[in-house]
């Protein structure tokens, strides 16, 4: 008989901004995260026989794996360990989704899914040849981020009447949430509309405050059956649905590719994962009382918005509009500030972030949320996506 998988701890470390951790590694921030999760769920170290992760930039850049954790953490056994196969931030609910699995088919008790950034290394910037992709947008001089999703974001302007104020109206938004949050790295800094339009642009339509942190840190979550979770000292909060999914033909998306379908090209190539994910977990788009999307770049959140049906097709700056992802909003969206506000943690952060909202322990508390959204970084092939419900 099935049982459901839910989570019952949370841990993380410090946040801190690039080259504050220069002096630690990845695996040792991942197995601070672990122990603070473990320590949340009341359990002992030994309890923990699965590790789940989801993969760096490149496959084969993993620092901190299995073999080396269950050494640190000194685990007497491991009976699962895997890692999502995608690159950065698109694997993040797909990690909930496979410890999901493992404990709900009995192949292991107690997984903790964890992620850990240290950003001191070269990331983007210049022509890196193990990239193979980046060899379709280096000849025209697009080597990070900001650039390959500026394209996919002006395409969605230039389709839809996109406005710069919409884009802004998320940035300032997740600030004023961030301003709630005393472990956001910028959460002691106001941002006002006004600052937003009158920062420099970094690639056009993207603006310095449309652009995520550029930091370190790691997060960490327990995930077992409900009925082991009553051993617990917490109380777990539910895995309605995780899923993974893509569209065709993407390839390596913006991420140095940018030979996408038409059709798609500015969407966040989810594919049929909305429908399916809403469609496991039993629930309607307008249950969802609090969102956590990814948010590298503030027109992600709008397309993801439209790409999981809280909107059609273009609609996704109107619906930014007029106070809706605040606080008392139709749909609060990233309440810890998010990705633009708190810390980039490849969208660990905003999982945990739900799991606080489902508890009730949020510094920007939605009042009586019973279901939360989690949408990883779409464009990447495959992305994920998650649904909590209060315990």
């Amino acid at each position: 008989m099935r049982q459901a998988a839910c989570i019952v701890g949370i841990g993380r470390t410090a946040f801190a901004k690039r080259g504050g951790f220069a002096s630690r590694s990845e695996l040792d921030l991942a197995a601070e995260a672990i122990r603070a999760a473990v320590a949340d769920a009341g359990l002992d170290l030994a309890a923990i026989d699965g590790l789940v992760t989801y993969a760096n930039e490149m496959p084969g850049e993993d620092a901190y794996g299995a073999a080396l954790l269950q050494v640190v953490l000194g685990l007497p056994q491991l009976r699962h360990a895997s890692v999502v196969y995608t690159s950065g931030g698109g694997g993040g609910c797909g990690a909930i989704a496979l410890a999901a699995s493992a404990v709900e088919s009995g192949r292991a008790a107690n997984v903790a899914v964890f992620r850990s950034l240290v950003q001191s290394g070269q990331r983007y910037g210049r022509y890196n040849p193990q990239r193979p992709f980046y060899s379709w947008s280096a000849p025209y001089g697009a080597f990070a981020p900001p650039v390959f999703y500026a394209l996919t974001m002006r395409r969605h302007m230039h389709r839809y009447s996109t406005t710069a104020e919409q884009l802004g109206a998320v940035a300032v938004t997740f600030r004023e949430h961030a301003n709630r949050n005393p472990a956001a790295l910028l959460g002691s800094r106001r941002l006002t509309m006004e600052d937003y339009l009158a920062s420099r642009f970094i690639a056009e339509p993207y603006r310095l405050y449309d652009c995520c942190l550029e930091s370190e840190g790691a997060a960490a979550f327990v995930v077992t059956t409900q009925e082991r979770a009553r051993d617990t000292a917490t109380r777990p909060v539910r895995i309605l649905a995780a899923e993974q999914g893509s569209g065709a033909g993407w390839g390596g998306g913006p991420i140095g590719w940018h030979n996408m379908p038409l059709e798609t090209y500015e969407t966040g190539n989810v594919g049929d994962l909305p429908d399916r994910l809403f469609g496991r977990a039993g629930v309607a788009r307008g249950d969802i009382d609090v969102a956590q999307i990814y948010d590298a770049f503030t027109g992600m959140v709008l397309v993801a918005l439209e790409d999981y049906g809280f909107c059609a097709r273009g609609e996704g700056g109107p619906f930014v509009e007029d106070g809706r992802i605040g606080l008392g909003g139709a749909l609060p969206l990233n309440t810890s500030g998010g990705h633009l506000s708190e810390v980039y943690l490849h969208g660990a952060n905003l999982i945990f972030e739900a799991v606080r909202q489902m508890r009730g322990t949020s510094t920007a508390q939605v009042e009586g949320a019973e279901l939360a959204f989690v949408a990883a970084g779409g464009a990447l092939s495959p992305t994920s996506a998650l649904i909590l419900a209060r315990p």
